[in-house]
């Protein structure tokens, strides 16, 4: 944030001057106005801080991880329900939060309510620190008088987003560290252990099986080409990445991520979740129905689902109802869509998107325990294989080097 330099007289007409941190110079000017100080100049400061210091600044802060904000809509939730004034509460938070991008932040929000901002226009302008769904929740809070609530509500969403993500990697750690083993035993092989045999053989000047001849030749291609195969491997990893930040590259690697062997399941359900649990959220604080929709799409973190919500949004404004919109994205099952025409029916869409949230939830957490015991299998017979080959490769010429030396 810029830091400003202003000249300005008091209400004795005395000369001040001093520096203020703000967003821009008419909050500096309102600012002085409100503590009686009349201001003459106000400039934006040259900057004095260390370069080192602001280096090693940047270099320890780390965007604020789910826990933070879980921790700070509790203490939102905490200060309100005591009657605690929302700039002295976000001052205080800013001065005892340990994550620097969010003190930075609490800090801009204070300067923000100061010159007159509702909280939800300020967190909306922190760019992508806060979530559009935490900013429509603060929003009807604020218009319904329930601040507190808003944030609870909060808190115990990402709390389940949490515990969900921890889940996932949890399950998929094991994994993980099988195929990282399996690809470094690999390389490892194909640079130091076949070359090591291949000079015996050479020396032994006998035929080689064809298992053998390609373990060879595979590993002198690797020894001969590592540094090009190294980074035709970044290149592609770069490329990928770069492509997945496009618009339509994210939406297919969306799309794809629902359709992979196993895991594909589990990631469709976990958003279902959070789309449910997102709009049932919504809908009891008040949101209206197309807005929850759109805050909705923009929560489920995921193009493609995004997308289908968005269809949902256009098929009610066209006057279809929820259940038959749903219908029509294709991601529901026949039980949920029944639950919602019964939500429908009754006025109770909230609870039935609730119920939803939990089914799918627990069907996650059940495909989340039995992941190992689905992959492991896999893991199994790819290691089967990469021994069957070196066994192939090596020990059937050694067997014939044995044969010949018992002659």
């Amino acid at each position: 944030m810029p830091t400003f330099a202003y000249r300005a007289r008091n209400s004795r007409g005395d000369a001040v001057t001093g520096q203020i941190e703000a967003g821009n110079a008419d909050i500096v000017a309102s600012q002085l106005l409100n503590s009686g100080i009349t201001p003459i100049e106000i400039k934006e400061a040259a900057p004095t801080q260390d370069i080192l210091a602001t280096l090693q600044a940047r270099l320890g802060s780390r965007k604020p991880t789910l826990d933070d904000l879980v921790l700070f809509c509790r203490q939102m939730y905490t200060l309100n329900k005591a009657g605690v004034p929302i700039i002295r509460g976000v001052t205080g938070l800013a001065e005892s939060t340990r994550n620097q991008i969010l003190a930075d932040a609490l800090k801009r929000l204070v300067l923000e309510l100061e010159s007159g901002r509702e909280l939800s226009t300020a967190m909306a302008q922190q760019g992508n620190l806060f979530t559009p769904l935490m900013i429509s929740m603060v929003k009807v809070g604020e218009n319904t008088g329930q601040l507190d609530e808003a944030f609870l509500q909060l808190s115990q969403y990402l709390e389940l987003e949490r515990d969900t993500r921890n889940r996932i990697k949890a399950a998929m750690r094991y994994p993980t560290f099988v195929i990282v083993a399996i690809m470094l035993a690999i390389g490892v092989v194909n640079v130091l252990v076949i070359p090591a045999f291949a000079g015996v053989f050479a020396k032994m000047n006998m035929e080689l099986p064809w298992q053998t001849q390609l373990l060879i030749g595979l590993s002198n291609f690797t020894v001969a080409y590592w540094p090009y195969m190294l980074g035709a491997i970044a290149g592609a990893v770069f490329g990928f990445g770069h492509y997945i930040k496009t618009p339509n590259g994210k939406y297919k690697w969306d799309k794809a991520k629902l359709r992979f062997p196993i895991v594909g399941s589990i990631i469709t359900r976990a958003l279902l979740s959070r789309f449910a649990r997102t709009f049932a959220m919504a809908t009891r604080s008040g949101v209206p129905l197309i807005q929850t929709l759109t805050v909705v799409a923009k929560a489920v973190d995921n193009d493609y689902v995004a997308d289908k919500v968005l269809s949902m949004r256009n098929g009610i404004e066209r006057g279809d109802s929820m259940t038959r919109t749903a219908m029509a994205t294709g991601l529901f099952t026949p039980l949920v869509l029944q639950m919602l025409n019964v939500g429908e029916e009754t006025g109770a869409v909230d609870e039935m998107m609730n119920e939803v949230a939990d089914f799918y939830e627990r069907e996650v957490d059940y495909e989340l325990k039995n992941l190992s015991a689905a992959i492991e299998p896999i893991l199994i017979v790819a290691v089967g294989i990469l021994v069957l080959i070196l066994a192939l490769g090596i020990f059937l010429p050694m067997w014939d080097m044995t044969k010949l030396a018992s002659r």
